[in-house]
């Protein structure tokens, strides 16, 4: 063989790349006849800031214990305990690290305990397969996060198949890896990173990424309830997100689909000019994950989010917060912080809110359940699409003793973290309405009453504690 060993590698593993990809993408466009484009997971057509699923608007609700879902042995189990509470959304990361013992790779590993990239392991495809075809029988829509950081720096480097000494498809001169990553992610040392046509154009370490992509694109296109956000909390460079956001949507496009994506940051201030990379381009990334604000706390968590909202009117899109951070047990504030920011997040107008995982989140927690079914009860009387954030309507109010969205005259919601009274403004609106509490602890209906409009009417959650209120027109 006289080509240069380098070339020649790369020229192998490109034909195997094409292979694979030809063979995918053709057997996907059969399965996509199945699939009605109108009836998939997409901003909702009367109300883009929410989503909608077979032709109906949805609220997106969820909490789970892990965050690369697919891998967890008790999947089946653990999505029936969502369905039972009425969570709906789930965030699956296609992270491989090996956290709790049960996670595998998705290369093939060879007998002598290297990893050849260019063959998959069946048994990490099956387990996302499951998880698509689970989530789908139970209408339960799947957030995707593509690329983790913290899957190729620190311990989690060591034995990744990626890592050259682990596998038999390149060194690491040819790669331009290095041995160890000690550093925190968020310093960019990682030239994993790096690799796109437009970034170091690393065609080593590129044909291999690529190739995970369309295997994974593979499996989700035959779905049409799957969203993608292209990393997890991601600083780094911002041609690494938009060429995976477009390599995406192309492939979608070439087998019929459209799908929608985003990027989630890692500035807690959404104000940073890192989120403009999202904010400002409406034409690549189609909806917001503002999960980062989940560091805030009490009315600045409530008014960064508005921030956006405000930012972005002339274009409204779906904004999502995967990951709402807080218990006892982690780093990112208390159980309380993580009941109160899922919930500012709703009222603000959030089209999906999920409790992250244990344990810098509650998960699926009894205290999750509880918000999830206290939520539900609150939509059955009034629907958070048809209200909009708006404090204005509330007086002797102090920060962060109460929440409202509202439509004037027809509907409100109203949140109590812990107990309180404020006054709503009801001077123009005439007429009885009523008044239904629900207990957020409990996820049960509290008491209920009659109140008259006309004037400022003062309102008094039934004790302490986390409560939400629907208020609307009397029937009568």
């Amino acid at each position: 063989m006289s080509q240069h060993p380098l070339r020649w590698r790369a020229h192998q593993a490109a034909l195997t790349t094409c292979v694979v990809g030809c063979f995918v993408f053709g057997a996907i466009s059969t399965a996509l006849a199945q699939v009605d484009p109108s009836q998939a997971i997409q901003p909702w057509r009367e109300n883009p800031w929410y989503w909608q699923y077979r032709g109906k608007p949805i609220l997106l609700l969820g909490g789970s214990k892990d965050d690369n879902l697919f891998q967890i042995p008790d999947l089946r189990e653990h999505l029936d305990e969502m369905v039972a509470v009425g969570a709906n959304y789930i965030r699956n990361t296609m992270s491989d690290r090996r956290d709790k013992g049960f996670e595998v790779y998705p290369f093939k590993q060879l007998p002598d305990g290297k990893y050849d990239l260019r063959q998959w392991n069946d048994e990490y495809w099956q387990r996302f397969e499951n998880m698509l075809r689970w989530t789908h029988e139970r209408q339960i829509i799947v957030q995707i996060e593509v690329w983790d950081r913290f899957d190729y720096s620190r311990d989690n480097w060591e034995p990744h198949p990626y890592n050259p000494k682990n596998n038999i498809n390149y060194t690491y001169e040819e790669s331009g890896f290095e041995p160890h990553y000690p550093d925190h992610p968020g310093r960019n040392k990682q030239p994993f990173f790096f690799t796109t046509p437009k970034q170091r154009n690393n065609r080593v370490v590129y044909q291999f990424q690529q190739a995970f992509v369309e295997k994974m694109l593979s499996h989700t296109l035959k779905y049409d309830h799957v969203l993608y956000c292209m990393d997890n909390e991601t600083s780094g460079d911002p041609a690494w997100s938009a060429h995976w956001a477009q390599f995406i949507k192309d492939k979608a496009a070439q087998a019929g689909r459209r799908v929608y994506v985003t990027e989630m940051w890692d500035a807690w201030d959404l104000k940073a000019p890192q989120h403009r990379n999202t904010f400002d381009h409406p034409e690549l990334y189609d909806f917001l994950d503002v999960s980062q604000n989940n560091h805030n706390r009490g009315q600045t968590h409530w008014d960064n989010f508005l921030w956006v909202r405000e930012y972005i009117r002339k274009l409204p899109r779906p904004i999502n917060t995967v990951k709402t951070y807080g218990a006892d047990t982690g780093r990112y504030g208390s159980t309380r912080d993580g009941i109160e920011r899922w919930w500012r997040h709703l009222l603000a107008g959030a089209a999906a809110v999920r409790f992250h995982r244990p344990d810098s989140g509650i998960g699926l927690s009894d205290e999750a359940k509880a918000s999830i079914r206290a939520a539900r009860l609150i939509e059955s009387l009034v629907k958070f699409w048809d209200v909009e954030p708006n404090l204005a309507l509330l007086s002797d109010r102090e920060d962060n003793e109460a929440y409202l969205a509202a439509k004037p005259g027809q509907a409100y919601i109203l949140y109590f973290p812990d107990g309180g009274q404020v006054r709503l403004d009801l001077r123009n609106h005439r007429g009885n309405f009523q008044l239904r509490w629900v207990s957020i602890e409990k996820g049960e209906w509290g008491p209920q009453t009659t109140i008259s409009g006309g004037d400022w009417v003062r309102i008094e959650p039934p004790g302490r504690g986390h409560w939400a209120a629907a208020i609307y027109r009397s029937q009568q």
